[in-house]
């Protein structure tokens, strides 16, 4: 199986951008993965959020394919611990999917045409992070629940 992390825009921070390298290289090391970046709709600033939201929710599901396991990165989702996210991860690999594919939206949420193709919502915390953060703790805890799966020392139990 292969994990896609589709996002939209660049990352403003270099160290931020540093540290999102840093764990999707650990990561290769253990599964396929991508983090595909989406540029920024532009004139943005000329739109309604709500037009924003539906454009970017366009781009996104354009970078899908037909078979791909879509979970939506969202703060109404479901939250996971660690091992029980190791555990989804596993269930996912062991149902034959080519590809499973973790979206997280722009700035403003996600549309609700990407809300209804998503099999699966997943919430970090019930804090608020910016989406450019929430990059690199989608990341490192996928790379966490394959230490898990692999009982690798990362995780401490």
């Amino acid at each position: 199986m292969k994990v896609k992390l589709l996002v939209i825009g660049k990352t403003d921070s270099g160290a931020l951008s540093e540290l999102i390298s840093e764990y999707e290289l650990r990561l290769k090391r253990y599964i396929s993965f991508e983090l595909e970046i989406v540029p920024d709709i532009r004139k943005s600033g000329k739109l309604s959020e709500a037009e924003q939201i539906r454009k970017e929710a366009e781009v996104l599901l354009s970078r899908v394919n037909p078979g791909d396991k879509i979970v939506l990165l969202d703060e109404r989702g479901r939250q996971h611990s660690s091992l029980d996210f190791a555990k989804y991860l596993q269930q996912q690999m062991n149902s034959g999917i080519r590809q499973l594919v973790f979206i997280i939206g722009g700035p403003y949420g996600a549309d609700q045409r990407l809300k209804q193709k998503a099999m699966d919502s997943w919430s970090l915390s019930k804090l608020t992070f910016s989406h450019q953060m929430v990059r690199l703790f989608a990341i490192e805890q996928i790379y966490r629940a394959m230490t898990i799966l692999k009982n690798q020392p990362y995780h401490h139990r």
